[in-house]
Formats: C-alpha cells, sequence, structure tokens
C-alpha cells in the first residue's frame, strides 16, 4: 500500500531531477504560452487549477462475515505547469477529469482505504508521480458518518448512520516539497442546560445585554489542524482525540459538568488538550459560534395562565444573528540556544 511506503509519499518524485524547474508543455522548444505572454503583459494569473469535485465511494471491506464500510466524497484538484489550455485551447497536458474519478475508484479497488488522511495522500502521490506536468496535487476527503449498528450485540453487516460530526481531510502536495495534511472536524453540535454563564463583559452606551450567570450553552464546533509529523501519526485516533477533548470540555462529568464561563475559556480547554494528548499535531483552530436559546418574558401574562409545574423552562431558539467565536492554538517553536 502506498501509505506505507513513507519515501514514495513524502519524498520528492522519482520522475524528475533534483533542482528541476517548472516543466513547460511539451511543443518543440517553444515555451508555453501565458497570459502575461498573451497580453503583454497586463495581466498574469495568480492562480490556477481544475479537478472532480464529490466523487461518491462507498467502501466494502469483507473479511467472511464480517463486513466494514466506510463512505467518502472525494474531490480531486490538479495544478498544471503549463498555461496553454486556458490561453489557446490546447489540451495536451490536461488529465480530464473523468480520468480522475476513475483513479479514484481504481487507487480505493487496489489499495482499499484505512483512513481519509492515508487514502488522499496516495491520490496525491499518484498524480504527482504519474504525470510529469503536474505541479500541484491536492485531494480533499469527506467522511459519511456511519457506525455499527448494536442488536444485543455488534452487527456482523448492518450499519446505522450517525452524523454526530463530520469528518474531512485535505491533503497537498507541491512538486519537490513535503506533503501537507489537513484535518478537519465540522457540524458537530452540542446544547447544555446549565454550568455556563457571560458576565463583567464591557458595560457602555453601546451595551443592552445584561449578565447571564445561569444560561443555555449551544454551539455547532468546527476544527481544523495539521501534523508535523505525518509518518508517526495515527489519523483515526487523532481525529477521536479531538473530538472527545471537545465534548469533555464542553460537557465535563456526567453528574456534576463543568463550569463555563466563556464559550473562549471552553475553546481554549479543548484546544489545550488536544495538543497535550497528540503531539503529531502542530496546530488547531476551533470555531465555536453561539447558537442562541433566549428566556421568554412571561412577565406580561397573569400568573394564572403562567402558573403551572416550576419544572417547566420555556426559551426561544435564535439561529441569527449569532456570536462568533474562534482561536487557533499552535506549539510555540523550540529555542536553539
Amino acid at each position: 500500500m502506498p501509505w506505507t511506503n513513507t519515501n514514495r509519499i513524502y519524498s520528492k518524485p522519482s520522475n524528475t531531477s533534483e533542482g528541476e524547474g517548472p516543466v513547460l508543455v511539451s511543443s518543440g522548444t517553444r515555451p508555453a504560452l501565458t497570459a502575461a505572454a498573451d497580453t503583454g503583459g497586463r495581466f498574469e494569473f495568480s492562480d490556477h487549477g481544475y479537478g472532480k469535485s464529490s466523487v461518491k465511494l462507498l467502501h466494502v471491506h469483507r473479511d467472511g462475515d464480517f463486513h466494514s464500510i466506510r463512505e467518502f466524497e472525494v474531490s480531486t484538484e490538479l495544478k498544471l505547469s503549463s498555461e496553454s489550455a486556458y490561453i489557446v485551447g490546447d489540451n495536451k497536458e490536461v488529465v480530464a477529469t473523468d480520468s480522475q474519478k476513475n483513479t479514484v475508484y481504481l487507487l480505493a479497488k487496489k489499495y482499499g482505504v484505512k483512513t481519509p488522511e492515508e487514502f488522499a495522500a496516495a491520490v496525491v502521490n499518484h498524480f504527482l508521480y504519474t504525470y510529469r506536468q503536474i505541479v500541484e496535487a491536492r485531494c480533499r476527503v469527506v467522511e459519511y458518518p456511519w457506525e455499527r449498528l448494536q442488536a444485543g450485540a455488534p452487527h456482523n453487516h448492518a450499519f446505522l448512520f450517525s452524523p454526530t460530526a463530520t469528518r474531512w481531510c485535505l491533503v497537498s502536495q507541491v512538486r519537490h516539497e513535503a506533503v501537507v495534511v489537513k484535518s478537519g472536524l465540522s457540524d458537530l453540535r452540542v446544547l447544555k442546560t446549565t454550568q455556563s454563564a457571560f458576565v463583567d463583559f464591557v458595560q457602555d452606551e453601546y451595551t443592552t445585554l445584561a449578565d447571564a450567570a445561569e444560561r443555555i450553552f449551544s454551539t455547532v464546533v468546527e476544527a481544523e489542524w495539521t501534523y508535523d509529523n505525518m509518518r508517526s501519526a495515527d489519523f483515526d485516533n487523532a481525529w477521536l482525540t479531538v473530538k472527545d477533548a471537545i465534548l469533555d470540555k464542553f460537557a465535563g462529568p456526567p453528574d456534576t459538568g463543568v463550569y463555563s464561563p466563556s464559550v473562549q475559556h471552553t475553546l481554549y480547554q479543548a484546544e489545550k488538550t488536544v495538543l497535550e494528548k497528540v503531539k503529531e499535531i502542530s496546530w488547531i483552530k476551533m470555531t465555536m459560534p453561539n447558537k442562541h436559546y433566549l428566556n421568554i418574558d412571561m412577565s406580561k401574562f397573569p400568573a394564572n395562565v403562567t402558573k403551572g409545574d416550576p419544572r417547566h423552562h420555556i426559551y426561544q431558539p435564535i439561529d441569527k444573528p449569532a456570536g462568533l467565536i474562534f482561536a487557533q492554538l499552535r506549539r510555540r517553536p523550540k529555542s536553539h540556544l
């Protein structure tokens, strides 16, 4: 499997020589036509590329009667050394997007899919080693959240769609440079009904918000992180560690919970836990928008109308506008002194 050979994934591609510059389109000795040349130096491409988006893939691993599944949505993106396809419609260097789709299926069939990160690295590796004219390749993989059905015991071949959070990764590599792996988690929606406050913030002529010593805390967490050591990284474990850190610092112990003086504090505690537990992660960024559940003022209504079980509390969900809190925590460079 390509991901077991770290030299293939992470080294410079073997089909180009060390120090070789950008590869030009094969059209005799004439260099590839560029936007700058076409416009007399007035314009130039700051970026360009193309690919195949949303290639759906279900990988089923059958080990006798015991089956395992992973479902993905894979997107590829290639950057060519030549601009000729744009400038003069010369497609000789273009690897068709349909071929990119077929490559995803064929690599999955040949090697299987161990983790999204390792499969994306295999796809990127394939394009750089197979096509000399490609100077950069990217592959984004989104995993659909299936889990094994529990029917008294784990079922051999039945699964339940369980969208607690979405896992994704983006792997990219520029020719002659190291591969870059970014992993992520999105759509992790959580809510707790107590142990949350927001007080002692700035009060001035623009402020109408009152201190809230007790409030509902709800958010939809987005997180992304990169690795500084991909050879030793356990990608599955890292993703689960991030999710568990968020849930633990948000919720706390099941009987007592944990106090949240602000969204910022909870976010930082989760990020710090991730960096402490996964040494291969170099930085992590989280975003936590407020999903407000506001108190409804019942004082306007007669007591005989509102009187009822005191354990009943009613709130109004408000999606927009929403507060947005984010932070990126990274490891400080080690001193060389």
